[in-house]
């Protein structure tokens, strides 16, 4: 069997509802993403937790800080046996370097991404923080930087994908949030593609959460996204 591309979000605010649905789903179908909320609630418990039940862990925290901030809490989350964490690009050079020094000095080294643009922000807004260009130049820019500091990929918007594609060839992943299957309401995402579209564009990974934790059966939404994407 393949490795699992879809990366659950277990978007909930304890650990009670996302230990719930992580017995409910299977390792070999998917990986599952811990965010912020979660972890301020939960704590390294929580991931200890779900790595016992076989389940590969994405630590989505975004670290920006000063560079040997960065590089303590990318060892402490490689530590707890996690499969990939983030950073973020516009913390700099320096912090993505030390952060990949930081990880690489144990045994097999987690995946270490970064966010390049928030898809929140839009050309007002980078103006408001200074940054040049539109989103497209700065997201391109920034994952050319991590690129440069040894990460292994970027997390960018479905509508990213092929342009980065194209710009740093297969061997640097590309992890998608904002993926809805065809059937699947819109909710708050503004920038969504189909998981089909999103694979077919480059991206390696998808991230999905409320067509799967929201669904009556999660398992049974999964299966039917990873049937999507293998057809």
């Amino acid at each position: 069997m393949k490795a699992p591309r879809i990366i659950v979000a277990l978007d909930y605010p304890d650990a009670k509802g996302a230990l719930a649905l992580v017995a409910r789903l299977d390792p070999r179908l998917c990986k599952v993403k811990v965010g912020k909320e979660l972890y301020t609630a939960a704590g390294p418990q929580l991931v200890e937790s779900i790595n016992k039940s076989g389940f590969s862990i994405f630590l989505d925290l975004k670290y920006h800080d000063i560079p040997n901030t960065v590089a303590a809490a990318c060892a402490a989350a490689a530590g707890l046996g996690v499969w990939m964490l983030n950073v973020h690009a516009l913390g700099g050079r320096a912090m993505m370097s030390a952060a990949r020094e930081a990880i690489s000095k144990g045994g097999k080294p987690p995946m270490l991404i970064a966010v390049t643009l928030l898809t929140s922000m839009g050309p007002a807004d980078m103006k408001d923080v200074g940054l040049g260009g539109n989103p497209q130049e700065a997201v391109s820019r920034l994952a050319r930087l991590a690129q440069e500091c040894g990460l292994d990929g970027v997390v960018c918007s479905p509508q990213e994908a092929a342009a980065l594609r194209r710009q740093f060839g297969k061997e640097f992943a590309l992890v998608t949030p904002g993926i809805r299957p065809a059937e699947a309401a819109q909710d708050d995402q503004a920038r969504i593609a189909t998981p089909r579209q999103a694979i077919a564009a480059g991206s390696d990974y998808l991230v999905i959460g409320r067509p799967i934790t929201r669904a009556p059966d999660p398992l049974a939404a999964l299966r039917r996204i990873n049937d999507e994407i293998a057809k």
